[in-house]
Order: C-alpha cells, then structure tokens, then sequence
C-alpha cells in the first residue's frame, strides 16, 4: 500500500469521521466551550489535536504490540480511563453555570492533560489501533503513520473548534438555567460513548 492519492483521501475521510464524530473528547470540548468559552478551551483543544497524533505515532513505533503482548495493561488502561471519564461526566453533569459578570470559577481542561488524557481514552486507542491496522504495511508502516498522524492534526483541530462552538452557541440560547441540562447532556454522551468500547 502506497501513499497515493486513493490511499490520502480515504485515510482524510477516516481521519474526519473519527475525529468530527461524538465521543469523548467532543463531549468534552463541546462542554468546555459552553462553560469557559472557545478562547479559553483553546489550550484542551490544542492537546487533543497534537496528543492523539503523538499517540498514533507511538503505536507505529511498537506501542500497540506491546499492548497485544499485554493483554492485561491493555485492559487496566483501558478501565482506567473509563474510570477518569466517569470522573469527568460527573464534574460536568454537577458543573454550576457562572452568573453573568461574574468571575470565571474552575478552569478548562489544559493543554498537557488534553494530551495525556489520550493515552487513556478508549476511544482514542481503539481509533489509533484501527488506523494502523487498516493503513499501514509491514514496509512502509511507520512513514504511513506519520502521514496518518499528520492528517489527523489538520482536521482534528477544526473539528473539535465546531463542538466547542455548539457549546458556546447553546450556552448563549439556553442561559444559565439551560446550561445546566446541556451539561448533563453532554455528560451522558460521555457515557454513552464509553458503552461501545468497554462491551
């Protein structure tokens, strides 16, 4: 398998759907942008857009076979960051919206722990692996990850822009009191979005 122009626009469309479809991180950003704003969710924003494809990248370079080889730190990772996010819907399903003109309370999700928060995010690992087996062959797998991890961070930024939007667009429409029940929407996406990667 080449990196040709077949092979760059159906990995561009795998990279879309991945990234432009609800799971976690969207929820997550989406919420952000509802609570503190796009500007100041765009460090989140940044970390999810540079951490996945530093973890993709990990994966070509052998850390997928060292999760094959361990089923065991595999599944721990896995229901450790099932846990976390649990952990995360909670804050945002109980997150108090600000009064207006009031000062900020609680901060965005930072740029480091968007990132790290890759390397548990179920999703994230199961999108990884996927693009990896689908993408790549024996002779070429680490220069097509590379290219893949590339794609990834062109969309995903924009992407992740468009739910942070949605978040700020309905926390303008629905005021305090609405922000409230978008909160525990997106929250109850987040756990739904887990219920598929943990059957």
């Amino acid at each position: 398998m080449e990196v040709g122009a077949s092979w760059l626009l159906a990995a561009l469309g795998f990279a879309v759907a991945m990234s432009g479809t609800p799971g976690p991180n969207n929820a997550m950003v989406a919420a952000s942008g509802a609570n503190f704003g796009l500007r100041r969710s765009l460090p989140h924003m940044l970390g999810v857009t540079l951490g996945f494809p530093a973890m993709l990248l990990a994966v070509a370079l052998g850390a997928g076979e060292a999760l094959r080889a361990a089923p065991g730190l595999h599944a721990a990772l896995r229901w450790a960051g099932a846990a976390w996010l649990l952990v995360m819907a909670w804050r945002i399903a109980t997150a108090a919206p600000e009064a207006p003109g009031a000062a900020p309370r609680g901060a965005p999700m930072s740029f480091l722990a968007a990132a790290a928060f890759q390397w548990v995010n179920p999703k994230a690992w199961v999108i990884a692996l996927a693009a990896f087996a689908a993408y790549t062959t024996p002779g070429a797998a680490v220069a097509q990850a590379a290219v893949l991890a590339l794609l990834f961070a062109l969309v995903t930024l924009p992407l992740l822009a468009g739910w942070a939007l949605l978040g700020v667009a309905s926390a303008r429409l629905l005021g305090p009191s609405g922000l409230r029940w978008f909160n525990r929407a997106m929250a109850l996406l987040l756990v739904l979005s887990l219920l598929p990667l943990l059957g």
